[in-house]
């Protein structure tokens, strides 16, 4: 007997069976991993509790009176009294403090990027007998302490007829900012690519030329982070300028700030002292605030390349 084979049924016809997958179970690891991070945004969020809540309430303490500072230190105040910055802006000589300042920190931070960059960049694209030595030099000058050569720097200055200058002030804070600003740079110009230079050269470029044209540029990141870092040392120096800056027409404002609340005695000008002091940190804030994204990528500009 013949038998014949049932043709299979069209592929419309077969209904279509649901998959079930099965869910994934956390493994011990990303357990520990969440565990890991919410520990590790517990402990950032602490840091920034205890960061900010002092520098709102200096800023809160700078719009009250001398008798609320007193009596109620954490309340805020009955009205904004603007007096106290401008009586120390004025009475305390903060303007003057300030544009001292200013002069001292632009001068130095001027001086600072473009031989630092430039030493930076000679270090990391030129091989010369005493390179490594330079650089190490460079690197152990930032373990030296200032304390150390505060006697001596204080004999050099007054010898060279720069004590109580602004430009002699200037010169020590570029002496005191370079072994880092090199070590920062020379490590970022390494990362930047060769090909660039070589061709630039190639072109008929100089060497000078290709530096500032070309390869300065390139490292815009770089500098913009070592700045912010030269800037915030710079701009809240104290030892320095107490040593090598006695003139009382030329102090800056970190010795505007020490004077202001040494000379009010028993009188106590509490107000005009945190008005005073939120005016010096409102700058290096700002600073920060504005320039945060270039300070991260130059930061990290090393690393993803």
């Amino acid at each position: 007997m013949k038998t014949t084979d049932t043709p299979p049924p069209p592929a419309e016809a077969v209904e279509a069976r649901p998959v079930v997958k099965k869910l994934a179970t956390p493994s011990g690891k990303d357990r520990s991993g969440g565990v890991l991070n919410v520990f590790s945004h517990g402990v950032l969020v602490i840091w920034a509790v205890l960061v900010v809540l002092p520098l709102l309430w200096a800023v809160m303490t700078s719009f009250k009176d001398d008798k609320s500072i007193l009596t109620s230190p954490w309340a805020l105040p009955d009205k904004l009294h603007f007096e106290n910055w401008s009586r120390a802006w004025t009475q305390a000589h903060m303007s003057d403090y300030f544009l001292n300042t200013i002069l001292v920190v632009a001068g130095s931070l001027v001086g600072t990027l473009l031989l630092g960059s430039m030493a930076a960049y000679v270090l990391a694209r030129f091989e010369f007998p005493g390179n490594r030595f330079i650089y190490f030099l460079f690197v152990g000058g930032m373990s030296f302490p200032v304390i150390l050569a505060l006697v001596p720097l204080f004999y050099v200055m007054n010898n060279l007829g720069l004590l109580n200058t602004i430009h002699g002030l200037i010169l020590v804070y570029i002496a005191y900012s370079l072994p880092f600003t090199v070590f920062f740079l020379t490590s970022f110009f390494k990362t930047l690519p060769t090909s660039v230079a070589e061709a630039a050269i190639i072109d008929g470029a100089s060497h000078t030329r290709t530096f500032f044209q070309v390869m300065l540029p390139m490292a815009k990141p770089g500098l913009i982070s070592v700045g912010i870092f030269n800037f915030l040392g710079q701009w809240n120096q104290y030892l320095l300028p107490t040593v090598l800056n006695t003139d009382p027409d030329k102090k800056v404002l970190t010795q505007g700030l020490v004077q202001l609340a040494s000379s009010q005695g028993y009188k106590g000008d509490w107000s005009g002292l945190f008005a005073g002091l939120v005016m010096a940190m409102l700058p290096v804030l700002g600073a920060y605030i504005i320039f945060q994204r270039q300070v991260v990528a130059g930061l990290t500009a090393g690393a993803l390349k």
